[in-house]
């Protein structure tokens, strides 16, 4: 017992880190192999925005500087081939990390190859949860010491000044969160009333969220105050002593857990979890869960400190321009600083947060028909937005379907906005099988439709009694076109 409680004051937050890696390796492989189901429909040479288009289009622009501005892989070969050879890259690689073969390297080539995917696929890996991705897994290189192998993950060496940037970026993200709420101005925030609107309105419900959403009105307003109170005031609890510690990271992982069951957010939840983790030493732990195998007298070093605190105080200064920025203040900050931030942006190692600055009031659908005669249409189904009002809303977490979220972003707008969306319509005419693919019902198997038109609903949550006598979860307007009918028939 006296060499185990030794231990246990001396391990510091080794198993929280030994965990944490874990489940970051967990967190790339639902990342990389979410989107290889979808890359080719997405960005492929069929796909709705081709990459090798989009790339020919920077070189012509572009000489050197377009390195910097797209980071990727993908300027050595931009073939479909290379697309799913990086994504089945990235799940390879997160096996390894998870089983601590070859760690570091590990850490490295998956943090470049979602940085070179993020660079390429615009809007269908713009999400925070993708930059989130990026940072975390940047810091997470510097969490294991500079060698091939993990031989003994729970009791190696690592610098402190690390685990500080993850904590700040924590912060961060709660923080920020809170902050764009106030200062957009919604009255629905400052009124408290924001979360009758949030589990009707957001990209992708899930059952649990449609009955939270029956619940009193009285219910929505302490719920977000809640909400405040940890993304404003637990967040703060990351820097105070372990106690306060342990209590602001269980706050914000509670959080984080009802978000969660009532929406799709993809492996967002989950990743802000492990960052909350990292937070909670080793003393938290069962001492069993702390004993590791003695050292193959193999020395681990860590990073070196010259290295190692030069970057953190890099990184924590850059950081301040988008944390300051959340409180919409002009601020001149010093020319170099300013550049410097500017040209690491493309590489997402510092990012600004905050999501549903303003809160999404009304639920507006994109229902997308195909004729071939303009007078009999017939609806595509896409694979998890509500389509058929009769459909239930699902758990689609961890997976993100990227076209079903844009989707949900294109309503909010006009199609001219959208320049995607007319691509997207484009390769249905043209009847593309990676596209297609992309949906859950084509009612055009055989030959695609000469016409096409999309047109706008409002969709609102049935009460109980409309589930039970119709058994629909959905009711539904038509609010009007949303863009005119497409062919490609020219005259």
């Amino acid at each position: 017992m006296e060499g185990t409680d030794e231990f246990v004051k001396t391990s510091s937050y080794n198993f929280a880190r030994w965990l944490f890696i874990r489940l970051l390796a967990v967190i790339y492989f639902i990342a990389f192999v979410s989107l290889w189901t979808q890359i080719t429909g997405l960005i492929g040479d069929q796909g709705i925005l081709p990459v090798q288009d989009f790339l020919r289009l920077v070189r012509q622009n572009f000489d050197v500087e377009r390195y910097r501005l797209l980071p990727s892989v993908f300027w050595l070969n931009a073939t479909n081939t290379s697309l799913h050879l990086v994504c089945g890259a990235g799940a390879l690689f997160s096996c390894c990390l998870f089983f601590g073969w070859m760690s570091t390297p590990a850490l490295f080539l998956l943090w470049l190859l979602y940085l070179s995917l993020t660079a390429v696929c615009r809007e269908f890996l713009s999400f925070q949860w993708d930059v989130l991705l990026i940072e975390t897994g940047f810091l997470a290189i510097f969490l294991n010491p500079p060698q091939f192998r993990f031989r003994d993950p729970k009791n190696s060496p690592y610098r402190k000044e690390i685990l500080w940037l993850f904590w700040w970026l924590l912060f961060r993200l709660l923080f920020s969160s809170g902050v764009v709420k106030l200062t957009s101005g919604d009255p629905a925030w400052k009124d408290l009333t924001a979360m009758q609107y949030h589990y009707e309105t957001q990209p992708l419900p899930t059952w649990i969220g449609w009955y939270v959403h029956q619940l009193p009105r009285w219910f929505d307003v302490i719920t977000t105050a809640l909400m405040f109170v940890i993304e404003l005031g637990f967040c703060f609890l990351l820097f105070l002593p372990r106690k306060w510690r342990l209590i602001g990271s269980c706050g914000i992982a509670m959080l984080q857990l009802v978000i969660l069951l009532t929406g799709n957010y993809c492996f967002f939840n989950l990743l802000t979890i492990a960052l909350c983790l990292l937070a909670v030493d080793d003393r938290f732990w069962p001492a069993r869960w702390l004993k590791t195998a003695p050292s193959e007298n193999t020395k681990q070093r860590s990073w070196p400190r010259w290295f190692v605190v030069p970057l953190s105080i890099f990184l924590a200064l850059l950081s301040f321009i988008p944390l300051i920025g959340s409180f919409r203040m002009g601020i001149n900050w010093p020319e170099p600083l300013l550049k410097t931030y500017g040209f690491t942006q493309s590489f997402f190692l510092v990012n600004r947060y905050g999501l549903f600055a303003v809160m999404t009031k009304t639920r507006f659908e994109i229902i997308l028909e195909g004729s071939n005669d303009r007078s009999d249409w017939k609806a595509y189904e896409f694979k998890y937005k509500p389509g058929d009002p009769e459909r239930r809303p699902a758990f689609v977490e961890p997976h993100q379907p990227r076209l079903d979220w844009q989707m949900w972003f294109a309503a909010l707008e006009t199609y001219q906005s959208n320049r995607w969306f007319i691509s997207f319509c484009y390769r249905l005419l043209e009847g593309s099988q990676p596209v297609l693919s992309l949906l859950a019902k084509n009612p055009f198997p055989e030959n695609p439709p000469l016409y096409l038109r999309a047109s706008l609903y409002e969709y609102r949550f049935a009460d109980f009694a409309m589930k039970e006598r119709h058994q629909t979860w959905w009711r539904r307007e038509f609010k009007g076109e949303y863009c005119p009918v497409l062919s490609l028939e020219r005259e």
